[in-house]
């Protein structure tokens, strides 16, 4: 049985307890003192690592409780694997449009043409740690290593794949067993509620997080690291822009609600994102926030963990576009059917790198190394930015994710339209017996 929601806004909390805003000052304060004092920003880096290693802590056992008790939830297993077909369509074919966007963007713009890049300039052990990862990712060892070694390990390892593999098949298992295992579900529903709490305890510590990992990028990159490849940020900037607010844009018209209105929504979340560049640290909140806007917790539960391994929209685009203009920086002309075949790596390698450390940069190495002509070595080229760079791959793919879950939550029928649009226009939703921030089950 669905609780009872209200949506009376609840009493406006002061500005400054507001955690957006937080964040917002907390990444201000970060790029200040990076710039003035980049020594002491860069002795900040313990502070982002500390927070995200915080949220990592908590990611597994709240997907897990999520996939778990919305799959039990449900009953109906034919609609599990209907939301997850529906889901895995959506994944690839905006995955192959973000792709190529930005191989059209790469080919329309050229912002690799002039630099004349010389091969023997370059410091090829700065990116020999992302070509071997590269080589040693393979389909195959990607698809076994979904497989987690034992059942607690996937909870201990913190391998999203891993964790979804076994979410769903303990989630089957509970929903199979009947009513025999509803005591189990009702336990799991009240360790959710809890573990929800934590998520809420972890987030004060977002301003924190934020302004270390912000103080030590600006301290170690500075900002006039920038200027040297302005036009290859530019340019990825605004392709991602427009990935975001014409083609996903156009997807939420068509769903019947804002983009720009689920942006705001999300707005705590994406400057988290931007502080930590790191979209794993606002998983959690994302979860529990298309929850409370109508989106029920079996959908929630399968497409945003899954997005994240499979629908990175930001890293497709970085992707065609970052190989392109290392291309044209050695004044290498690839051909069309080159293009398409690095295009056809880059849907596979983006998947089989999925949740290993540094993947933007490592699936860009797999991408590069099937055109021989295409130094891996020129990677060095975009190393300095590719974290300003990983910033706004990490918000196109939140964004992306968010977008999903509501499109595949209408498909199904399932989405709680007033809880919906009472959530974007924030008059947040309550729920009368549980803490805020929680959805029980159905």
């Amino acid at each position: 049985m669905s609780p009872t929601i209200d949506i009376t806004p609840p009493a406006p909390k002061p500005w400054y307890a507001q955690l957006y805003l937080q964040v917002l000052i907390a990444i201000t304060a970060g790029v200040l003192l990076g710039h003035f004092a980049p020594a002491t920003g860069e002795a900040l880096k313990p502070l982002g690592d500390a927070f995200i290693k915080l949220v990592k802590m908590v990611i597994a056992p709240v997907v897990f409780l999520t996939i778990v008790t919305g799959i039990a939830g449900m009953r109906d297993l034919k609609a599990v694997g209907r939301v997850a077909g529906k889901a895995f369509a959506y994944f690839l074919f905006f995955s192959t449009l973000a792709l190529i966007v930005g191989l059209i963007v790469a080919n329309v713009v050229q912002p690799g043409a002039g630099l004349n890049a010389n091969a023997g300039a370059l410091d090829a052990g700065k990116v020999a740690e992302y070509a071997a990862k590269a080589h040693d990712t393979t389909l195959i060892g990607f698809l076994t290593g979904i497989i987690p070694d034992t059942f607690l390990s996937s909870l201990t390892e913190g391998n999203i794949l891993q964790v979804l593999f076994v979410s769903i098949l303990f989630g089957v298992s509970l929903a199979l067993i009947g009513d025999r295992g509803t005591r189990v579900l009702d336990v799991m529903n009240d360790v959710s509620i809890a573990f929800f709490k934590l998520v809420g305890i972890v987030m004060k510590a977002a301003p924190i997080g934020a302004f270390g990992a912000m103080a030590f990028t600006i301290g170690k990159y500075g900002i006039g690291s920038l200027a040297n490849l302005g036009w290859l940020l530019g340019t990825f900037y605004l392709t991602s822009l427009f990935f975001v607010l014409v083609v996903l844009g156009t997807v939420a018209w068509l769903s019947g609600f804002s983009i720009l209105r689920l942006i705001a929504y999300l707005k705590a979340e994406l400057l988290l994102v931007l502080g930590t560049s790191s979209s794993e640290s606002a998983l959690p909140s994302l979860m529990e926030k298309m929850e409370r806007a109508g989106c029920p917790k079996s959908i929630v539960g399968l497409v945003v963990p899954t997005g994240y391994s499979f629908n990175l929209d930001g890293t497709n685009i970085y992707m065609t576009l970052a190989a392109l203009f290392i291309a044209q920086a050695y004044n290498v002309d690839l051909t069309l059917g080159q293009q398409l075949l690095l295009l056809s790596v880059a849907m596979l390698s983006s998947k089989g790198a999925a949740g290993v450390t540094g993947a933007g940069f490592i699936t860009l190495a797999a991408t590069l190394s099937i055109v021989p002509s295409v130094p891996v070595a020129g990677m060095a080229l975009i190393l300095g930015v590719d974290r300003f760079m990983s910033e706004c791959r990490s918000l196109t793919n939140f964004i992306g994710n968010a977008v999903a879950t509501v499109v595949v939550s209408r498909w199904e029928g399932a989405l709680d339209k007033e809880q919906f649009d009472a959530a974007l226009s924030g008059r947040m939703p309550r729920v009368e017996d549980l803490p805020q921030g929680v959805v029980a089950a159905e």
